[in-house]
């Protein structure tokens, strides 16, 4: 990962070109992306061998510019929503620790909130 500096530096001289931060919707659906292809865990936001959790996932998008600080909690707000409307009670990053959660049913919950994003205009 390039420090946000270089990053900067570099996008000034034309090598560089920041990406553009993503709506709610579009941000839940990359996280998806993001433990599909770096793999998901439990318990850490980043695993020494580099899997994530919802949270970390979220974490690294943000510093690579991929969503706004802003746009990441509105995407939280819709998962907390859509957990609430399958009866849990608590925060997103205590239920993704749970030991009977699966990654089908942790990708699952976020693709259903981003459908609920999206439906929003988000």
């Amino acid at each position: 990962m390039i420090p946000k500096g270089v990053r900067s530096a570099m996008s000034d001289l034309g090598l560089w070109q920041e990406p553009r931060p993503l709506k709610p919707s579009f941000h839940l659906t990359q996280v998806i992306e993001v433990l599909t292809r770096y793999g998901w865990c439990q318990s850490f936001d980043f695993s020494p061998t580099g899997r994530m959790c919802i949270r970390g996932a979220q974490s690294f998008l943000e510093s690579t510019g991929h969503v706004t600080a802003i746009d990441r909690e509105k995407a939280v707000n819709y998962l907390q929503i859509q957990l609430s409307r399958q009866g849990v009670n608590m925060r997103f990053w205590e239920w993704n620790d749970l030991s009977h959660n699966t990654f089908r049913g942790v990708e699952a919950t976020i693709s259903a909130a981003s459908d609920m994003a999206r439906m929003n205009g988000d």
